[in-house]
């Protein structure tokens, strides 16, 4: 059964892949013997990251700056990953992003401005969209199957407690979790079995992983309200998610897809 777990000769994209979970998947594919495209909105620092994944795991890891937002940039962006490693069998559809400025991303229900909501969805599903497109494309044409994994979240599929918000903070922002947050997870889980019924005939696998809450930036208050929600008593840490990514990966998920794999620390049970 270990060797289901070998991703040895497999490419693997990860987007997304220099953000604090991100960096982590990456390495946990690279450990399991993937090849890695490291894609991220900034050249240079996918560039720095993916020499840090060849000198430690000794597997080929390239960085490739790249807006998922903007079509002609993510299909630049895959048919570069192509030239460079010849294939694509795993896609980590993983970017999401907070805005380009946070107290608009955390701003009341009532004022949200339709501008910041385009903003976060043209990542978090219209890149999700771009990117499952290309890839999915690629991977029929190559005839040899493929997964595709979706990051979601845990407010996803179901609703904040918004007690827990009174005196946290995020990078020194008063924070809560914006109805665009949710929206835009819930519509990866709806996206991903859709995908995956839609590519099924191809051998093409496609799941979404949803985290719970990750330690990341908050202050005391929000991780201790959190960690008081969670059956296991505390807030997830990035390495602990990826396990599942690596599962959902590799071969011992080979008759795996259409699913929702969360990992919460069991919030979601109550």
């Amino acid at each position: 059964m270990k060797s289901l777990f070998d991703l040895t000769g497999k490419v693997a994209v990860v987007t997304g892949g220099v953000g604090i979970l991100g960096k982590n998947f990456c390495r946990g594919l690279a450990q399991h013997g993937a090849d890695v495209a490291v894609v991220d909105l900034f050249q240079e620092s996918t560039d720095e990251f993916a020499l840090e994944l060849s000198e430690s795991y000794g597997i080929k890891a390239f960085g490739f700056g790249c807006n998922i937002a903007d079509p002609d940039s993510v299909k630049a962006s895959i048919a570069s990953i192509v030239e460079a490693f010849g294939a694509i069998h795993v896609l980590h559809n993983n970017a999401a992003t907070k805005g380009s400025d946070l107290l608009k991303m955390f701003a009341p229900f009532e004022e949200y401005s339709l501008d910041t909501w385009n903003e976060i969805m043209s990542v978090n599903i219209d890149g999700m969209f771009l990117m499952a497109q290309a890839v999915g494309k690629q991977m029929v044409a190559q005839g040899v199957g493929g997964s595709i994994i979706q990051t979601s979240s845990i407010y996803g599929i179901m609703a904040p407690d918004n007690r827990i918000y009174e005196g946290s903070q995020y990078m020194g922002v008063r924070i809560n979790t914006p109805a665009v947050y949710s929206a835009s997870k819930a519509a990866v889980v709806g996206f991903t079995k859709w995908l995956a019924s839609y590519y099924a005939p191809h051998n093409i696998r496609v799941n979404t992983l949803t985290p719970g809450g990750n330690e990341s930036g908050q202050n005391d208050t929000f991780i201790k309200n959190y960690s008081n929600r969670i059956p296991l008593g505390r807030m997830g840490q990035p390495t602990e998610m990826v396990g599942a990514l690596v599962y959902l990966a590799s071969d011992a998920s080979s008759y795996v897809t259409g699913q929702n794999m969360v990992v919460d620390g069991g919030l979601s049970a109550w």
